[in-house]
């Protein structure tokens, strides 16, 4: 086989890469915890009465500097954020850059300093790295690697019959904005990445109702909302239905959505949150979001049904339903 752009794009293609190839070369898969096996958004290694949770990703954005921010603040977001909807406590990051030979020392260093201000953020240190300088024209790649702590993991894989589904913001937010961006779309106000760390609302969250309350997370990035929810619901063996109506988008959104032909729900997030969370604290759950400082656009989405078990259902806002199926892949390249 020759490897694909969508065999790395987060839909189905690269779930069946993942697991035809990847999955199936290798044999040590699991340090006793949550392993590859399961793909959820990191590894849990059972460490006492708490876990230890590890991630890694590479990033290999275009433009590296975009609206609302740029590769390095994507790196260490994408990583803490990982962590955090595996109900893990980030304890520090390693950095490994690989440059292409003539690349910008002044972008290098913006790049560094963008690093080290989204880690002040959360705040998580970054403690190892490693740097490569190549000859290929490939700009720069950052590779993140997180460790956190969790007392409860929390997997994709927990949701519950009669949970209630939130998001913690405006969805379509990135990859819409780097898309317009590429594109050259204008509108009067510009169209911003919402790239953050959003460790802070899920801490938010589990202080107000208790990790025990919080069934099932994810991270919307590859694939956006509509690929979270279908791997929820897959894993879960449940039903999601979910409300059109309720799901935050921004206007300008919308607009570039329906003038480039793309779901606002099928691109990539970088700075919300999904979650699944017992039915009697939903409104406590939503609350505390919009408490954050991330969360002012939360909103109750849909709930988990007992139908249509491993299916997301859109409830569009005319009324209709119809099923809101996983991207085959990103359908904007290249944003995470």
């Amino acid at each position: 086989m020759r490897i694909k752009l969508e065999h790395g794009a987060g839909g189905e293609l690269m779930e069946e890469f993942i697991k035809d190839v990847i999955l199936k070369n290798l044999t040590l898969k699991s340090a006793g915890g949550i392993g590859l096996d399961a793909l959820d958004d990191a590894a849990t290694i059972p460490f006492g009465d708490r876990h230890l949770v590890f991630t890694i990703d590479g990033h290999t954005v275009k433009p590296i500097f975009f609206p609302g921010g740029d590769i390095g603040r994507l790196a260490i977001s994408g990583t803490v954020n990982d962590l955090a909807v595996m109900g893990a406590e980030p304890l520090a990051l390693a950095n490994s850059m690989i440059i292409q030979e003539g690349f910008s020392g002044e972008d290098l260093e913006k790049i560094l300093k963008s690093m080290d201000e989204t880690a002040k953020e959360v705040p998580v240190p970054i403690v190892t790295g490693d740097t490569k300088v190549v000859e290929d024209k490939i700009g720069i790649f950052v590779i993140t690697a997180g460790i956190g702590i969790a007392e409860r993991p929390i997997s994709d894989a927990g949701a519950q019959i009669g949970n209630v589904v939130l998001v913690s913001g405006t969805v379509g937010d990135h990859g819409i904005a780097l898309m317009s961006h590429r594109e050259g779309i204008a509108f009067e106000t510009e169209l911003k990445s919402d790239v953050a760390p959003v460790w802070e609302v899920v801490k938010a969250v589990a202080e107000a109702i208790g990790w025990e309350n919080i069934h099932a997370m994810k991270d919307p990035t590859r694939g956006g909302l509509s690929n979270a929810l279908n791997e929820i619901a897959r894993k879960s063996n449940v039903g999601i239905l979910v409300r059109e109506a309720d799901i935050p988008v921004k206007p300008e959104v919308k607009a570039a959505s329906d003038m480039l032909g793309i779901s606002p729900y099928e691109v990539a997030n970088e700075g919300k949150v999904v979650m699944v969370v017992a039915r009697e604290y939903a409104e406590e759950a939503l609350k505390a979001m919009k408490k954050s400082r991330l969360g002012k656009d939360a909103a109750i989405i849909g709930e988990v049904i007992d139908q249509y078990r491993g299916k997301v259902i859109l409830e569009t806002g005319i009324g209709g339903k119809r099923f809101m199926e996983p991207p085959l892949g990103d359908p904007v390249p290249r944003v995470c």
